[in-house]
């Protein structure tokens, strides 16, 4: 039997339509988010969240991407590439400053989590930042949270940032291959870097920034650090997905406080730690007191962080940042 022309035109294009329901319903709930360094512990909650099955448990399908620095993770979230980022908090301060409103929505670290390393062979004539004068420092990248720290660092110990010289290094491998062909004196880096720099003896910790004592002492508050952020204006038009995202975080933070290194290492991909499980445990353990435990804004450390930037960005000295519109507590459940 031959159906009549306009019958099958009716049934393919009803087929099509079912097709792509499902479809446009997943992707409502689809995000892809961008972070800063995917292998770095500071940012650990970004693949922790999603091996707990939190982001499914909130309906999500979050596609995690990595860069290496924070800087090229938000010009991909600019761009509109990505809808979010795991990134340090700063760039928020930052981007205002450049007329682009980004927010936090949910804070995974009260401190860098970062150390100011010097290498073993420097180390003698390099015994603080007052002694920059000179050398040559790793960062990430230029326009990084590295590069915002470690020239407040050089300031604050009366060293302009003309007398010395940044390099962008990247973080690993590569933090740890330019310590070793002497192509910079010391620099800014994260776990587990350093512990990987402290087992081999080819570099030392300067300034740590990994814990509240140290950071307070350095920067002169806590730092809020590691966050998820996102556009405000994109957070404002998907309220129900910001807020998806906010919890499925909070979740990971409040499991990363009530467990051990251990338990969170083996919770991590092998290609996390590679041959040295033992390393990344104690890299871990080091850096357990930087997170927060319910993804909420540290009190203060907006102003620390302002305080900080103004001090080395000509471009935020001076200017009138809203640090209402850098975060938000809302997505989270209320205390």
């Amino acid at each position: 039997m031959h159906l009549p022309r306009r019958t099958l035109l009716a049934a393919s294009l009803f087929t099509a339509l079912a097709a792509t329901v499902p479809a446009q319903a997943a992707d409502a709930n689809t995000v892809t988010v961008m972070v800063g360094g995917i292998n770095k512990i500071i940012y650990l909650p970004a693949k922790l969240t999603e091996v707990l099955g939190y982001f499914k448990d909130e309906g999500l399908v979050v596609d995690l991407q990595s860069q290496p620095a924070g800087v090229d993770a938000e010009n991909q979230l600019i761009a509109g590439a990505v809808q979010g980022v795991v990134g340090f908090y700063d760039h928020t301060i930052d981007l205002q400053s450049k007329g682009k409103e980004i927010q936090a929505i949910a804070v995974l670290c009260k401190v860098p989590g970062e150390a100011q390393m010097v290498s073993t062979k420097a180390a003698p004539t390099f015994k603080s930042m007052a002694d920059a004068k000179g050398k040559t420092l790793g960062v990430t990248g230029l326009g990084s949270s590295t590069d915002f720290l470690t020239r407040y660092l050089a300031e604050s110990k009366g060293v302009p940032s003309k007398d010395y010289s940044l390099l962008p290094v990247g973080a690993g491998n590569t933090f740890i291959a330019a310590i070793k062909q002497d192509r910079i004196e010391g620099g800014m880096t994260t776990e587990p870097t350093i512990a990987q720099l402290l087992k081999t003896g080819d570099a030392q910790v300067m300034v740590d920034l990994r814990t509240e004592e140290g950071t307070r002492a350095a920067l002169g508050g806590l730092y809020p650090a590691a966050s998820l952020y996102v556009q405000n204006s994109w957070a404002a038009e998907h309220k129900d997905l910001a807020a998806k995202m906010a919890r499925a975080f909070a979740k990971t933070m409040q499991y990363i406080s009530t467990h051990s290194a251990e338990d969170i290492a083996e919770k991590m991909p092998k290609d996390y730690y590679g041959n040295d499980k033992a390393l990344y445990v104690s890299a871990l353990k080091a850096s357990l007191p930087m997170f927060t435990s319910d993804g909420r804004m540290p009190a203060g450390g907006p102003e620390t962080v302002l305080k900080v930037l103004a001090a080395t960005k000509p471009a935020i000295k001076g200017k009138n940042i809203d640090l209402s519109k850098t975060y938000t507590n809302a997505f989270l459940a209320a205390k």
